[in-house]
């Protein structure tokens, strides 16, 4: 399909839209990386070299230089490298819709040179993204063209055939989108982000997917031009940056306001992490080297850099009096950081078990080597665990008690009710039915005149019954007891 007068190379505007947002964030790349990061499923990259072109008659990309690399069949080819201009980095910043003065420069310089250091940080950031490939629709003709004269590789301005070479292919899962990145980011130690102080880092790039559980992460990328001495300095520059605490800014407009209280100059930033500690600092090794020389300048790096990602570690005893002893990791001042090869990124993604944390004992998912399985959380775990089995034991103990108390009252029971059932029954008096003998704590006057006991009466009934000794005595009888059994005289 032909281009038009003021789009001569044919190209729509989301493709212009992809170049300039790939380009606001790496700055400069090639067509073929442009392609990589925004429309992988695309036949080829002339689909942005069309875009490129366009938006270099608009003046907004340029092209100052350019990049080797091999190709699928292992030949070196050239390709041209692609920058924004000024009026481009306005352009970009819409697109992103982010402030002009947070999109740095237009890496001019860097496109002249070569861009060695930048093309690796752009391939890495594909590697992280892992854009999922769309189909394209295959483009209509006015006439037919013949199959030999199609071919994905030479086809012409606008004429990608129908799917890319990587749509049929599964891509491990990414992370976030291009415009959950930054590059080139300036990390103040002191000073301020547009005149920073001296020994402040500058970040590769800059992470921020907190929708994938990754609030903000730093990325170096290590071409292998630096020694181990000068790598591992870097993650003490970065914890400098991580220990700068400012004042955040008011949220009243009265400048004599009451703020709050200092807070890491970070996280005003980017945000919290949702845990304790610092940002994780992730390492990309992008040299090809075979697996020995790579562990060895991962150990190197690993040894040197020991004082900045490796913490002190607190031992307690588990509970009062107890000889058991455990601990953890004080990670509050280290940097986590994680290393990985741009193959292994490749190949897995970044969810994949493509990381090696500092301190832990093999290759992991970014999850697992983002946790600190010997740090204050985990410890904290296990205390409450330690803890809730006491109380479990506790409250069984007293169970054990409770059912050993409740069976003594049952047995102390059945022991009495069986000496009770045993014992012979009080006797009675025959007269009256109540107890044949006065209990000994009371006191009776009438037993000074009670009769001889015979065995069948109480006391009162024997003397009731007794025959009165004079008259008046069988008067009082009478006329109590109603006794006819003495007439009167």
């Amino acid at each position: 399909m032909g281009g038009t007068k003021r789009r001569p190379y044919g190209s729509t505007a989301k493709t212009r839209q992809m170049v300039l947002a790939a380009l606001g964030v790496v700055k400069v790349a090639t067509a073929e990386q442009i392609r990589q990061l925004m429309c992988p499923g695309t036949a080829s990259a002339q689909t942005v070299r069309n875009g490129c072109l366009d938006l270099g008659r608009d003046g907004l990309v340029e092209s100052l230089g350019s990049a080797s690399r091999t190709n699928a069949n292992g030949n070196l080819v050239s390709e041209k490298l692609w920058n924004l201009t000024g009026p481009g980095l306005e352009a970009a910043a819409a697109v992103l819709d982010r402030p002009v003065r947070e999109m740095g420069g237009t890496a001019r310089g860097a496109a002249r040179s070569g861009a060695k250091h930048a093309v690796k940080v752009t391939d890495t950031l594909a590697a992280f993204l892992q854009t999922p490939p769309e189909p394209t629709r295959p483009v209509p003709r006015k006439q037919p063209q013949s199959a030999a004269t199609t071919t994905p590789s030479s086809a012409p301005a606008g004429n990608d055939s129908g799917t890319g070479p990587e749509a049929g292919q599964e891509r491990p899962q990414g992370l976030g989108q291009i415009s959950s990145w930054a590059t080139e980011v300036v990390l103040p130690v002191s000073g301020t982000l547009t005149t920073p102080g001296k020994n402040s880092p500058r970040a590769d790039a800059v992470l921020t997917a907190p929708e994938a559980g990754v609030p903000v992460m730093f990325v170096e990328v290590d071409n292998g031009t630096e020694n181990p001495l000068a790598l591992a300095h870097k993650a003490g520059r970065y914890r400098e940056f991580f220990r700068r605490a400012v004042k955040p800014p008011s949220p009243s407009p009265n400048p004599h306001a009451q703020t709050g209280k200092p807070a890491p100059m970070w996280e005003t930033l980017y945000g919290p992490l949702g845990r304790e500690g610092y940002p994780p600092l992730a390492i990309v090794f992008t040299k090809q080297v075979g697996p020995a020389a790579m562990n060895n300048r991962i150990n190197n790096v690993m040894r040197l850099a020991e004082d900045y990602w490796a913490g002190p570690y607190c031992e307690f005893s588990t509970s009062y009096g107890s000889d058991e002893r455990d601990g953890y990791t004080d990670y509050t001042d280290a940097v986590p950081i994680l290393v990985t090869a741009l193959d292994r990124l490749r190949e897995h993604g970044p969810l994949g078990p493509v990381w090696f944390r500092f301190g832990h004992p093999t290759w992991q998912t970014l999850a697992d080597a983002l946790d600190d399985p010997d740090g204050k959380r985990a410890f904290q775990r296990r205390q409450r665990r330690r803890d809730q089995l006491r109380k479990q034991q506790r409250e069984q103990e007293e169970q054990r008690r409770e059912r050993e108390r409740q069976e003594e009252r049952e047995r102390w029971a059945a022991q009495e009710a069986a000496a009770e059932a045993a014992r012979e029954p009080d006797p009675v008096c025959q007269e009256c039915h109540g107890p044949l003998e006065n209990s000994p704590f009371e006191y009776d006057p009438r037993e000074e005149e009670d009769p001889p006991a015979d065995g069948v009466h109480c006391a009162g009934c024997r003397i009731q019954m007794a025959e009165p000794t004079g008259r008046f005595g069988r008067v009082m009888r009478r006329l109590v007891n109603g006794d006819e059994r003495y007439p009167r005289r």
